[in-house]
């Protein structure tokens, strides 16, 4: 029994699954599996993508607001630091996407930083290489 991928996604996906175990390949989704599959790995990119904005828009905030300065950002700046070192570690063929696409993720961590501060004054371009923004050492 088949079970469609649009009205019950968890079945479908333990169906697949089972299908795949037993070897009736002659029965499986091939397409939409291989859809699945590529929307696992863009969502993996996403991620880390998404932990690089925040992470670079709080050094922001660390760097040009420093009587600001918290704990809290601290933590974020560290959490977000182990979530992408994590993210690398599970997926490092993501490496090279980062320095593909820092000039997006950068122009969004401005955003988001000027929506949070205020500021205006941030650069234009990314003042901190992918090595800093990395570094445990760096702005803490």
């Amino acid at each position: 029994m088949t079970i469609a991928h649009d009205r019950d996604f968890y079945a479908w996906t333990q169906n697949q699954a089972q299908l795949l175990r037993t070897g009736q390949f002659d029965i499986l989704d091939i397409q939409q599996i291989a859809e699945e599959i590529e929307d696992m790995g863009r969502t993996e990119k996403r991620a880390l993508e998404s932990r690089l904005e925040v992470l670079i828009m709080h050094l922001l905030k660390w760097q040009y607001q420093p009587s600001l300065r918290s704990r809290s950002w601290q933590l974020t700046v560290r959490e977000q630091r182990l979530r992408v070192y994590t993210l690398l570690e599970d997926n490092p063929s993501l490496q090279p996407h980062l320095s593909q696409r820092m000039d997006k993720i950068y122009r969004l961590a401005v955003i988001a930083a000027e929506r949070e501060t205020g500021l205006t004054l941030f650069p234009e371009t990314c003042p901190y290489r992918i090595e800093e923004i990395l570094s445990e050492n760096f702005f803490e």
